[in-house]
């Protein structure tokens, strides 16, 4: 049986990964795409330890959420991560703390020779990525980052439309990606907001793009060129509430006002203020991170980050990419174009806020250079993410499927360090108006 410690008690770390391993069925939220847990790895692994700053979040685990029978987690501070694996004897840990917090929990496991398990991404910057590399090759130790977005469905089908020669040689990719105005939201109410604790957007959220298409195309990031910026968020927010003075409102009258928070009353998408502690999945406090009397809002001035990209990406081997994403659409989802020497694939997955889809979302459309266009249904799969976790977790905790090693699913540091350094490129030009090199920002200063 395989012994897990786990760095971060998030809400992904719980949903995710410790009551999937204790086999603790049922109760994830559907409205963040994690899907009703109905996996139980109980009989191939175990958690032993969690390492987190909030204890008492760790005590309302134990009391609440533990199945009948199992021993209390034992709970260690960060800065006691050699304790616990001395005292606790991981063979993995798994990183789901924020991002800022991997690389720190990363190297201390692979300085150990604990295999690590971290959400991605799997760091915040091409520096850490960089050092991460360095250290497993020192190490007895692996990496391996849980990009999920390769497992969907949807997206394994159009790995193996590639694989097979549909479109014979790839020669762009367009990717328009957009985040609905409750979901974009959230990552401003949230630490996502400031850079030097996610990255920026580019690499918080955008690395899960970037290593889909990076792994569709089995192609490696050269060259960037980006534009982009802040139009929805931060204190020059056009949507901002303001008086009849022109002075921003603040607490109820701001919430009264505000379009975001009107357009997400009865989704629990928002915090409604500080009076009390915020509060995560399965009614677990987040009292260390986000106290009371703690306000966070949508147009606070430490708010750092890009909430639009629009990028061209160059790859090794003369493919590009267009991407863009914004942070406050009307409906949440894409629409992708994958041309080559002999066809297009294309296809749109959507969602409004409400629930509902954009016309002609999901299918697949296959248009042969010379041919009729063909249409693919994909299938509704269950759990979540479009039934990418569990897919994911049996990789992870069962052993990959023969699908996955076929179609190269499972995504190593190497994959995650080139998805961090991609986002950051793309933020970094945004800031220079340069084109910036993948390469450059994974190569250690001399």
């Amino acid at each position: 049986m395989t012994r897990y410690a786990i760095a971060g008690l998030s809400n992904r770390g719980v949903a995710s990964f410790v009551r999937p391993i204790l086999g603790s069925l049922g109760g994830a939220d559907t409205a963040l795409g994690y899907g009703e847990n109905t996996e139980n790895y109980s009989e191939h692994a175990d958690v032993v330890a969690v390492v987190d700053p909030d204890e008492a979040r760790v005590t309302a685990f134990n009391e609440s959420l533990l199945p009948p029978g199992h021993v209390p987690l034992a709970w260690y501070a960060p800065d006691d991560f050699d304790r616990m694996v001395d005292e606790a004897r991981p063979d993995v840990v798994v990183v789901a703390s924020p991002d800022h917090t991997h690389a720190a929990y990363v190297l201390a496991a692979l300085r150990r020779d604990v295999d690590v398990i971290v959400e991605k991404p799997m760091v915040t910057t091409a520096a850490d990525a960089a050092a991460v590399l360095a250290a497993e090759q020192a190490s007895k130790a692996t990496v391996r980052v849980t990009h999920n977005l390769r497992y969907t469905l949807r997206h394994r089908t159009i790995k193996r439309l590639i694989l097979d020669g549909a479109i014979g040689r790839p020669t762009h990719v367009s990717l328009d990606y957009h985040v609905d105005i409750r979901h974009g939201a959230s990552f401003f109410l949230r630490w996502n907001r400031r850079r030097e604790l996610s990255g920026g957007l580019s690499v918080h959220k955008s690395t899960h793009h970037l290593d889909l298409v990076s792994w569709w195309l089995d192609d490696v990031p050269e060259r960037v060129f980006a534009v982009g910026g802040r139009h929805y968020y931060g204190p020059d927010s056009p949507h901002r509430p303001r008086d009849e003075n022109g002075r921003p409102l603040t607490g109820a009258a701001l919430r009264d006002n505000d379009p975001y928070y009107q357009a997400q009353l009865g989704s629990n998408t928002f915090p409604d203020g500080a009076a009390a502690d915020r509060v995560g999945l399965f009614g677990l406090s987040y009292g260390h991170q986000y106290p009371a009397g703690q306000d966070m809002y949508l147009y606070d001035d430490e708010i750092d980050v890009e909430d639009t990209y629009n990028a061209l990406v160059a790859y090794r081997g003369g493919i590009a990419l267009s991407y863009t994403i914004d942070f406050s659409s009307p409906w949440e989802g894409y629409r992708v174009a994958i041309n080559g020497t002999h066809g297009q694939i294309e296809t749109l997955h959507s969602r409004l806020p409400g629930g509902g889809a954009l016309p002609g979302s999901d299918d697949i459309t296959y248009r042969p250079l010379f041919g009729e266009a063909q249409t693919i249904e994909v299938a509704t799969v269950a759990g979540g993410h479009e039934g990418a976790d569990p897919m994911l977790r049996h990789d992870l905790f069962a052993g990959p499927s023969r699908e996955s090693l076929e179609l190269a699913l499972p995504a190593d540091s190497a994959d995650g360090a080139r998805a961090v350094a991609t986002g950051e490129a793309i933020w970094r030009s945004i800031a220079t108006r340069d084109i910036v090199d993948v390469d450059a920002l994974l190569t250690p200063p001399a």
